[in-house]
């Protein structure tokens, strides 16, 4: 009776790894060019997004000390 069981999950274990091999052969993986395009536009985004939020800390800290003072 166990080594049934453990027979059934082997070999749903082998269909799910030959599931998963069609899965992959069915994946339209992107070329090595427009990978580098992608890679640097998001360098590029996250630059500017960290430029902006470092001038907004920046400003905001201006402002608080502005209104600590008077």
């Amino acid at each position: 009776m166990a080594d049934d069981k453990k027979e059934n999950s082997v070999s749903r274990l082998g269909s799910f790894f030959t599931g998963v091999k069609a899965e992959f052969q069915r994946i339209s993986w992107p070329d090595r060019a427009s990978v580098g395009r992608q890679t640097v536009a998001v360098v590029c985004v996250s630059f500017v997004t960290g430029a902006l939020i470092a001038l907004l800390d920046y400003a905001f800290e201006a402002g608080m000390n502005f209104l600590f003072t008077l």
